[in-house]
């Protein structure tokens, strides 16, 4: 190709992909066809006069979050690239992207539901905006003072403008009577109540095998033998989960918290999970087919993909 064509081909690739003009505007004001502006963009791109650039933020790896998408069916994927393994790290980094992504998702139309874990808790040191929504709480307290989820649905308020609406009560009690007679609490009805209004929620992972989980920490060592003989690898809120994402049906009556049915009525529940000990429990979690949306690090993504 020569210079004056060169020239041609480089004028028509900016009126276009720089200007914004379209082939039929650039066909008319050179006298040329349509068809023949076509092939000399054509051209643009294969002669390297125009090079595209697909500029993604520079802790995502595109392609791991593309496969992990289309492999579970998700509607939208993060394999967040971290420094390392440690779970400081990992948290912090999922943190971050999350807390990016309620930014860019959540209108004030929305009903955002949250529950409490470490990942969770580290995002709001990363959220600087968000659209003042309602907020529920969808589990009871479990956790350090301060990463319990009334304390992460306080904070995100506080930032928004948007109403609470939380659960003053532990997430797993003694007994079913005293779980029937807190939910009837009129705050604690308010929350529940407000379940099925949810329209994104953001959720944690719990590990079993090996554990890591609030909820595995909360109960004694026999029941926790018990739910492991029976299966259980993972939880979110109080839902129990066995290593191909069905329910074990063992803490229902004893908690305060929304149910697996209600989870799967939300029309994106965002999992937010890292981290190798977690593995399998998110593994799990992702076979209950519940869950929209998935931020998690590269190397999950990796071991992910890398299950049969």
């Amino acid at each position: 190709m020569g210079p004056d064509e060169t020239m041609q081909v480089a004028l028509v690739a900016r009126e276009h992909y720089i200007n914004g003009k379209s082939r039929v505007d650039i066909a008319d004001e050179l006298g040329i066809s349509r068809f023949k502006v076509a092939r000399m963009l054509e051209i643009a791109v294969e002669s390297h006069i125009v090079k595209f650039v697909i500029q993604a933020p520079s802790s995502v790896d595109v392609d791991l979050s593309t496969a992990l998408r289309e492999r579970y069916g998700l509607h939208r994927a993060f394999a967040v690239a971290t420094p390392n393994d440690l779970s400081v790290n990992v948290r912090e980094a999922l943190g971050k992207v999350t807390a990016d992504l309620l930014a860019e998702i959540v209108t004030a139309d929305d009903v955002l539901g949250l529950a409490s874990g470490r990942t969770l808790s580290a995002m709001i040191g990363h959220l600087d905006f968000l659209a003042p929504c309602d907020v529920v709480q969808l589990a009871g307290m479990a956790g350090p003072v301060g990463q319990t989820s009334n304390a992460v649905v306080r904070e995100i308020t506080d930032l928004s403008g948007g109403r609470p609406h939380s659960i003053y009560a532990p997430l797993i009690v003694s007994d079913a009577a005293t779980a029937q007679s807190l939910r009837q609490q009129p705050s604690i009805h308010d929350a529940f109540s407000r379940f099925p209004t949810v329209t994104k929620a953001v959720l944690s992972a719990g590990s079993w095998v090996p554990p890591e989980s609030q909820v595995y920490a909360g109960l004694m060592p026999d029941e926790r033998n018990d739910l492991l003989n029976k299966g259980v690898r993972a939880d979110v809120c109080a839902t129990l989960l066995n290593e191909f994402g069905e329910e074990i049906p063992a803490l229902q009556d004893r908690s305060l918290a929304i149910s697996l049915e209600q989870m799967r009525a939300i029309p994106e529940v965002i999992v937010v999970a890292g981290g190798q000990q977690k593995t399998d429990a998110l593994r799990a979690i992702l076979r209950a087919r519940f869950v929209t949306s998935l931020v998690t690090d590269a190397r999950m993504a990796e071991r992910l993909l890398d299950a049969p």
